[in-house]
């Protein structure tokens, strides 16, 4: 049969005697002109503009700019299509009931349909190059097309076609959009003006787009970009080639960024503040979040119910494909009729199973794209949520009054959770709450649906579901639970944990770090008790959700089979079963978002509580009643208005600028610079702190506030600062001074910044006031320690600093800063004499007095009054006394002398510290410790270091793409086994029987299904085909429900075994993660010294924080649903192969598309996941941070730099995540997609090889739930993945050595009473830290008698205390060796040797619990004996009039003891274990001369009869000893008694004497 455009079934196709256009064959030849037409007219210039264009893939930004009506002739486009494919469809199928072909029916619509494409990527690449002018031609075409078509609507009218006829329903259509379209075409000449009109709309694009560091472009891509992140391409197999980095994603667009919605939000929220009528209301969050963000959230609600109506449609599709697969062939070909006029009808349209399956790809990739809009929509809203919520936060902490902060109403605590949980609760809360309404009206049509299939029965079935729901509740609220109290004890374990890893230098020595070890074992123990709750509640919550499908498909067709004459035809089992699968998900998501939606109610109560407590003062106070001058007044301008944005896009909160230069002096007259009148002042309980002030602080000069502690010398400052509550009185500043202060706090406050950032503090750098500043505060020798000099990042996250060393640095930013007056709360508190001078001589005499500042010296060393100007002395929150010291001496004779006598006591303390090595030595000495080990950083593998030579080495791109895109199979390996072989069996085993049984049931219901003994022809209408007839007989219904017990028994086992595999996946999990705590645990205890020397305490305590957590609860869910999302996708992918072999070749181009998706995705969403967590942690110090140093940050008056500091690490943080969610937005279309065209070629094999219904159906029921699936393998495989790091990080300590504890003697052969008489012989000792070091001590000899007390001295560094740590072998000894009684100590088990010998070490050290605890935590002494060693160490008196005496208790790192009083309990301690050797390291360092003096008579009497070897620190301690050794560079320089070497007078130690004196 010829192909021919009119058929040629009829003579009179190609006549025209009826006239042109009544030849209906014509009339559609003349519907192919306007398509040709625009074919012809834009091929050429696209390739023209291709041709130029291909070089440059990427879009220009600054011509990228939309023409009007942009989103609508997108919308308008896409219908067309879809109507140009029904028209097509119809056009086939009413071509396949003539004789012969007759291309007109469906040409005409095919030509359209290019034609429709065509104008769409034409018109992108002329709005992509902003050329207007040449939309004249698709102008031309909608007016074409429109004509042509309302010809055609115009002769089916007459021809007296109505609505009943498809096609006539699809030309009005067209015709609708062509007009549509026209008039869009219209309005861009009207707007842009670009033709017939004289002057053409010059247009910029977007503010955004201009600034080329805005890289996230979701908000200005055209329609379809936007829907499928097609613009996210670069980036995501970019990452391949190199890491994904902060410059790479930009900034935010404008709209997005944290100051323009905090701006939203605040507006919404002090506009119902207005509009309330009582003022004491708070206003409400909720409605000003509402007001703010309510559209996008309408705009995503609407999406997500798009979504979800078509989401029916693949069940209906299905239900459709298989019933008609039979009876497709049986159509009458009766009504063969050569007239073309009337088409099909729809219903017959919709019969033909071709068509069914092509509206099921289109419906679900519809579906697919509505749903993942509404994420997106949601997720952008939640992110700008929290950068308001984050700003109004911040700006609210700025304001705080101090009183609120000091008095404990709103505590750190609370503030970090109101930023790190709360707001996220919220953002959560938002990404679901769409959920919230699109759930009930999806549950509700999904039942209608089920009961229009199959009648009653369904309802059972969807009983069953309800009834199961609100266990699912139950089970969500247990868990959340369970976390809280997993979190309270692994926040107990953690505690404990650092503490032993802090005290591990004397759990060694003493050999107790099993006993504490145990302490830790045994709260981790509860906290696995509560996890294996979890894991039983997690796994209940699996299984429950795995198994309600089954159960209600059972109870369905089980009670279908008996109540329901009809046979269940495959048709309806297989939609009702795709019904049952798209009804689980909301259930289960249910009780998640109804958990949310609680927990959120709970946060806006605590955020509007926070927002409501007290503020500080408003600023006007600071000025007095004097007239304010008009600098200030330039200064304060705007703070009202926030100056948003300005030209550059660059943004300020408040327009903030250096405070001004000084002006010189001569203008200077007044000589106060503040004033305080009648001033009573008080920290909120209205008792006035301060009472009665009346103070004047003279320009220019040095004043001092002394008193006792306690007697409110700090509160004055503040005072004048205006921190406190003013009851009554007046502060006065002078005009000039108020710009700010420059204020250092007693308690010292860091930035997390380098130590530059910290001293300028926002000031520009001067590098001579740089340097002279920190010359005045003496920091350049710890500067110089530091491993990247002033670089060096410090506070919270960087180095740790001493005390000393950190209040140097504050006082270095208050020197620094250029203000008139310098507030300093005492700042000698944590420095030793030296330095203290130092700074007062060249820091505060010099440097400030050289430049006319007014200062106020909050001070205890009293011997500096002499230098002040002006003394306050306080007493009792009032002033004593104001005056010069003359007048002081004068008026009041009895506090100057009482002054004097101090003064002399602090002399002899003078004489006492100039020892050799100061306080501050001390200090530099243990910094150096903590950095000269980098040496040894080569054989300890640091993570960091490890990955960054991996990026050096390999520049060459394919390894590198190589090594990121691998999955780390060994860590998988590593984890896996130590859940134990075992656990691994069943898991796998269960999971595979689980998925074959739930094959088999489905295979049982296609059996049964089809079992069909009639088959009779049913030509019946569509409502009828499916029902079978009637009237057959008992023996079919009887063989119809012999397929009932098989099913039942079917479904029985797959919920049994659904059971097992969610707890054996749980399980496992919960024994993986006991036992690599456990190893980790003892393996970092038992390693050496050495190890905790070189690894920061902070990289060990991530191990047990961050990553013990992961492995304890996150690896283990990851891990459940990876495995089943990808057997689930196996056994669809295998039952459509085993239906339809044919979709075999498919499968081959799918799976390399799969493959390269899930490969590019994994390694991008890896590194945007480390983006957003490492911008997450400076956000959230930086909160934490603000809110300790609110008394800095408002005296020097930074807020503004703060509030822009926030913002930019807002922004940051929520690029990172936009970005993430983004990522995942692009890899879950592309797999949904996927997932479609898997349906489509599904069911395409299957109409063409037309294989039998009931296997089809499940086919395509398999296909269907694919599409759900496969993004959660990738998913899954990249969380996991990021997971398995933690596992490797811990495996990475796993591997280092432990100390020999064996020892080559066994403990039998150690007399009980070993070392009898503490004799000491030393013989030719070498000894390092490490095989990789040089020896620290160098054939060291000596012989210590029974009841010797030596001493041995020398300078730092000269291999002292390593020879105390070489007694108990902890450093490595590789020569000679030390005899104690006769035995060798390196054959002796360290058990026994350390608990044999005792010391008492430089630093005091306590743990938390009872005071018994810390003497004694084996527990093996009596009260009596306790008491004893208390009483010889000065403490009995003290513990006694304790609650509990010795069980009293004792804080985190003895806090609520004085460093002296510690230090007497580690006497104590030492005591208590009667040893004939005690060694003291240094152990007098931090004492006063009176407890120093109770010490040593104590050493003198309670160890007359032992050796006693002291290190000592200050040379006057060992001169009453036996036995001096003096050492230098790891050797001996001289040996013998003190009064020998004393007379020497070239020795050593009579030089060190002398130094001492």
């Amino acid at each position: 049969m010829a192909l021919s455009f009119c058929g040629n079934d009829d003579s009179t196709a190609y006549s025209v005697d009826n006239g042109v256009l009544d030849n209906g064959c014509f009339v559609d030849a003349l519907n192919l002109v306007p398509h040709v037409f625009l074919l012809f007219i834009t091929f050429p210039i696209l390739f023209i503009g291709w041709g130029s264009q291909s070089s440059k893939v990427q879009i220009h930004h600054n011509t990228w700019l939309h023409f009007p009506g942009h989103n609508l002739r997108w919308i308008l486009t896409f219908t067309l299509l879809f109507v140009h494919v029904c028209e097509i469809a119809e056009g086939i199928v009413s071509n396949t009931q003539m004789e012969s072909n007759h291309l007109h029916l469906f040409m005409p619509a095919l030509m359209g349909f290019i034609a429709a494409t065509t104008s769409v990527v034409y018109y992108h690449n002329i709005e992509t190059a902003n050329f207007p002018k040449l939309l004249l031609a698709l102008f031309i075409y909608w007016i074409l097309a429109f004509i042509t078509k309302m010809i055609k609507l115009w002769k089916f009218a007459e021809a007296s076609l109505g609505v009943q006829h498809l096609r006539f329903c699809i030309t009005a259509l067209l015709v609708v959009l062509y007009g549509l379209l026209m008039a869009v075409e219209i309005n861009v000449i009207r707007v842009r003006k670009y033709v017939f009109f004289a002057n053409p709309q010059r247009v910029k694009p977007p503010e955004d787009l201009q600034d080329l560091g805005v890289r996230f472009l979701q908000p200005f891509v055209n329609l379809l970009s936007k829907a499928t992140y097609w613009w996210m391409n670069p980036l995501i197999i970019g990452a391949h080639k190199r890491p994904i980095e902060l410059k790479k994603i930009g900034k935010l667009p404008i709209a997005m960024r944290a100051l323009t919605n905090y701006l939203r939000l605040k507006d919404s929220y002090e506009e119902q503040r207005q509009n309330t009528e009582d003022p004491e209301k708070s206003p409400s969050i909720w409605k000003s979040m509402y007001r703010a963000f309510g559209g996008s959230i309408l705009l995503s609600s609407t999406f997500r119910y798009m979504a979800d109506l078509l989401g029916f449609a693949g069940p209906l599709c299905i239900s459709g494909i298989v019933e008609h697969l039979n009876n497709s062939t049986e159509i009458d070909k009766t009504n063969k009729t050569g007239n073309m006029t009337f088409g099909v009808y729809s219903t017959e349209l919709l019969q033909n199973t071709s068509v069914l399956a092509v509206l099921l790809f289109l419906a679900l990739v519809l579906q697919r794209t509505f749903l993942q809009a509404s994420y997106y929509v949601t997720i952008e809203t939640g992110i700008n949520l929290r950068g308001a919520l984050l700003a109004m936060i911040y700006n609210k902490i700025l304001r705080l009054s101090t009183s609120n902060m000091s008095m404990g109403e709103m505590t750190l605590g609370q503030i970090n959770n109101l930023v790190a949980i709360e707001t996220n609760q919220l953002m959560w809360f938002l990404f679901l709450c769409p959920n919230l309404w699109a759930m009930p009206v999806q549950i509700i049509m999904g039942v209608i649906l089920l009961y229009y299939l199959l009648g009653d029965s369904a309802l059972i079935g969807a009983g069953v579901i309800l009834l199961l729901a609100p266990v699912q509740y139950l089970i969500a609220t247990k868990l959340a639970d369970t976390q809280k109290s997993t979190l309270d004890y692994s926040t107990d374990r953690l505690k404990k944990t650092s503490e032993i890893l802090k005290g591990i230098k004397l759990l060694k020595l003493y050999a107790w770090e099993n006993i504490f070890c145990d302490r830790v074992e045994e709260t981790r123990g509860k906290e696995l008790t509560s996890l294996k709750t979890f894991a039983l509640y997690t796994s209940m919550s699996i299984f429950l959700n795995a198994a309600i499908p089954i159960a209600a498909v059972l109870a369905t067709f089980v009670t279908h089979a008996y109540i329901e004459e009809v046979r269940l035809s495959p048709a309806k089992a297989f939609a009702s079963l795709a019904l049952f699968h798209i009804l689980v998900t909301p259930l289960f998501l249910l009780s998640t978002v109804v958990r949310f939606a609680v927990k959120a109610l709970v946060s806006v109560q605590k955020l509007s509580e926070f927002l409501q407590s007290d503020e500080i003062g408003d600023d006007s106070w600071r000025n007095g009643d004097m007239s304010m001058p008009l600098e200030v007044g330039k200064k304060y301008k705007y703070q009202g208005d926030t100056k948003a944005i300005n030209r550059k896009g660059r943004y300020r909160m408040d327009n903030y600028e250096q405070p001004m230069r000084r002006q010189l002096r001569p203008t200077e007259t007044e000589d106060v610079a503040v004033q305080v009148n009648d001033g009573f002042f008080t920290w909120g309980s209205n008792l006035s702190t301060l009472s009665d002030i009346n103070i004047r602080i003279p320009t220019g000069q040095l004043t001092m506030i002394v008193g006792q502690v306690g007697c409110g010398k700090s509160s004055l400052l503040l005072a004048m600062l205006g921190e406190m509550q003013t009851i009554s009185g007046k502060v006065f500043w002078s005009n000039k001074n108020r710009y700010s202060v420059a204020y250092a706090t007693q308690k010292s406050w860091l930035l997390n910044a380098t130590v530059e950032e910290n001293i300028t503090f926002g000031s520009p750098f001067n590098k001579q006031r740089y340097k002279a500043v920190i010359d005045a505060c003496s920091l350049q020798p710890d500067i110089d320690l530091l491993p990247f000099g002033d670089q060096t990042e410090i506070g919270e996250r960087g180095i740790n600093l001493s005390g000393g060393q950190r209040q140097r640095i504050c006082v270095a930013r208050a020197l620094y800063q250029n203000t008139n007056i310098v507030f300093l709360d005492d700042p000698f508190s944590a420095l030793d004499i030296h330095l203290s001078d130092h700074l007062m001589q060249e820091g505060i005499l010099k440097f400030l007095q050289d430049d006319k500042r007014t200062l106020v010296l909050v001070t205890h060393k009293l011997q500096y009054l002499i230098h002040a100007d002006w003394i306050i002395a306080m007493k009792d929150g009032s002033v004593l006394r104001e005056g010069t010291l003359k007048d002081i001496q004068t008026h009041d004779v009895e506090l100057y002398e009482h002054w004097k006598t101090l003064m002399n006591r602090h002399d002899q303390e003078l004489e006492k510290e100039t020892e050799l090595e100061s306080q501050t030595t001390l200090e530099r000495k243990n910094l150096r410790r903590a950095f000269y080990s980098r040496e040894a950083k080569s054989q300890i593998d640091d993570e960091d270091e490890e990955e960054e030579v991996e990026e050096d080495e390999d520049d060459n791109m394919s390894t590198t793409t190589s090594r990121r895109s691998k999955i780390p199979w060994k860590m998988c390996c590593r984890y896996l086994s130590s859940g134990g072989f075992l656990m691994v069996f069943l898991m796998v085993a269960s999971k595979l029987a689980k998925h074959s049984v739930m094959v088999a049931i489905d295979y049982w219901l296609a059996a049964w299904t089809s079992s069909n003994p009639l088959n009779p022809i049913v030509a019946d209408s569509f409502v009828n085909a499916t029902n079978y007839t009637k009237n057959y007989d008992a023996t079919q219904i009887a063989e119809h429900r012999s397929y009932v017990p098989v099913f039942i028994i079917l479904c029985g086992a797959a919920i049994a075994l659904c059971l097992i595999t969610s707890l054996t996946v749980e399980f496992l999990g919960v024994a993986a993660a006991t036992n690599l705590h456990h190893d980790l645990l003892n393996k970092i205890i038992h390693a050496p010294i050495r190890f905790f020397d070189v690894t920061p305490l902070g990289q060990i305590l991530n191990r047990f924080s961050a990553d013990t957590n992961i492995i304890d609860q996150h690896i283990p869910p990851t891990l459940e649903s990876l495995t089943r999302s990808t057997l689930l996708c196996l056994s669809a992918i295998g039952v459509i192969a085993s239906v339809t072999p044919a979709f075999l070749i498919a499968l081959v181009p799918l799976a390399v598309a799969f493959y390269f998706i899930q490969k590019y995705f994994r390694v991008a969403s890896k590194d945007l996941q480390d983006l957003d967590d490492s911008t997450q942690l400076p956000l959230l110090c930086h909160f934490s941070e603000t809110a300790e140093g609110l008394t800095t940050i408002r005296a020097f008056r930074h807020e503004a730099r703060f509030k822009q500091r926030m913002l930019e690490l807002t922004d940051t943080n929520n690029t990172a995540y936009l970005f993430l969610s983004a990522a995942n937005r692009w890899l879950e279309v592309r797999t949904d997609y996927l997932g479609a065209v898997i349906v489509l070629t599904a069911a395409v094999a299957a109409i063409w090889t037309s294989s039998q219904s009931g296997q089809v159906g499940l086919g395509l029921t398999y296909a269907l739930t694919v599409t759900n699936y496969l993004n959660w393998v990738v998913r899954n495989l990249a969380d996991l993945e990021v997971q398995m790091a933690a596992v490797k990080k811990v495996n990475s300590f796993l591997s280092t050595e432990s100390e020999n504890y064996e020892g080559s003697m066994d403990v039998s052969q150690v007399p009980e009473d070993w070392p009898q008489h503490g004799e000491i012989k030393i013989h030719d000792l070498c000894v390092r830290y490490d095989s990789l070091l040089k020896p620290v001590l160098k054939h060291v000899n000596a012989h210590i008698n029974p009841g010797q007390k030596v001493g041995i001295c020398g300078r730092t560094g000269s291999g002292k205390s390593s020879l105390s740590l070489a007694f108990f072998n902890m450093v490595d000894v590789f020569e000679g060796k030390i005899v104690i009684d006769g035995i060798d100590i390196c054959k002796l088990p360290l058990q026994t040797l350390r608990s044999r010998l005792s010391i008492i070490l430089q630093d005091p050290v306590l743990f938390s619990g009872s005071i018994r605890l810390n003497l004694d935590p084996e527990c093996t002494c009596t009260d009596d004996r306790l008491w004893e060693a208390l009483e010889i160490a000065q403490l009995k008196n003290m513990v006694k009039a304790l609650p509990g005496g010795l069980d009293a208790v004792v804080t985190e790192g003895g806090e609520n003891f004085s460093v002296g009083q510690r230090q007497l309990f580690c006497l104590a301690r030492a005591f208590v274990r009667k040893s004939s050797i005690l060694i003291m390291d240094e152990a007098t360092a931090s004492i006063d001369m009176a407890t120093e003096n109770i010490l040593q008579k104590v050493v003198m009497t309670a160890f007359a009869d032992r050796t006693v070897v002291t290190i000592a620190h200050r040379v006057h301690t060992i001169l009453t000893a036996d036995l001096v050794i003096v050492m230098k560079r790891g050797s001996i320089m001289e040996y013998g008694k003190p009064e020998i070497l004393m007379e020497q007078e070239d020795s050593l130690f009579a030089s060190f004497v002398k130094a001492d004196m």
